[in-house]
């Protein structure tokens, strides 16, 4: 849901943007390359040590690529299979190192086993998240649901939380709590989402089998009839 609503706002605020980098020669596809690799040092670099006020920052800075280079494709008319595959595989990787970069920091100087393996329950279950999508469609059905807890919720709960958290550095106490509720409520939403993809592709594919044997049936019959 978020990610319809917000996707829908930032493309109209970064139009202009988009229009500028494309009068500067930049590509799509340099936009989607530049903007994952700058929200995997943010993740890799910065969360592991804890700095995670200011790895947020740099992966806020970053993340809104994956609106620029899609926006900058239609101004240009150059939209095409290739760059959708690109930006959607990049996303998984930019999203892989978000949660890894939680769980280096736990499995280290956090110092909690039971959290690394909640962050690494994210990662995990954000990418077959997004593969049953993704698959179900592969094979011909519209898996008509999007579920708790999408891209664009997983990555503002967990931002939020992180960014937050980091003002423990500057002195707010208390504060680092909230990215470990925040990677419990992930986690938890991930599951759910999971569920829900994995019930809608199950139904879909049962009347889709069902709808192919009555056509079958119908052909058939329709061939005895003009024998």
């Amino acid at each position: 849901m978020l990610n319809k609503y917000a996707r829908a706002f930032f493309t109209r605020v970064l139009t202009p943007f988009a229009a500028l980098l494309l009068r500067l020669g930049v590509s799509p596809d340099a936009v989607t390359l530049v903007g994952t690799a700058g929200v995997m040092a943010g993740a890799l670099v910065f969360f592991p040590m804890g700095e995670f006020f200011w790895g947020t920052i740099v992966i806020t800075a970053f993340v809104f690529s994956d609106l620029v280079d899609g926006n900058m494709a239609r101004q240009a008319g150059i939209s095409s299979r290739w760059g959708a595959f690109l930006d959607s595989t990049l996303d998984r990787v930019a999203d892989g190192a978000i949660f890894a970069g939680f769980a280096l920091w736990y499995a280290g100087s956090g110092d909690d086993n039971t959290l690394c393996a909640v962050a690494i329950f994210c990662l995990a279950s954000g990418q077959v998240v997004s593969y049953t999508k993704a698959r179900g469609e592969s094979i011909g059905l519209p898996v008509a649901v999007n579920g708790l807890v999408e891209r664009a919720e997983r990555l503002v709960i967990s931002l939020v939380a992180a960014g937050l958290a980091g003002l423990h550095g500057f002195g707010v106490p208390g504060i680092q709590v909230l990215l470990p509720i925040a990677l419990w409520i992930v986690a938890a939403g991930s599951l759910v989402t999971l569920v829900q993809r994995v019930v809608t592709v199950r139904r879909e594919s049962a009347e889709a089998d069902a709808a192919a044997a009555v056509a079958g049936g119908s052909s058939e019959q329709g061939s005895e009839a003009a024998r």
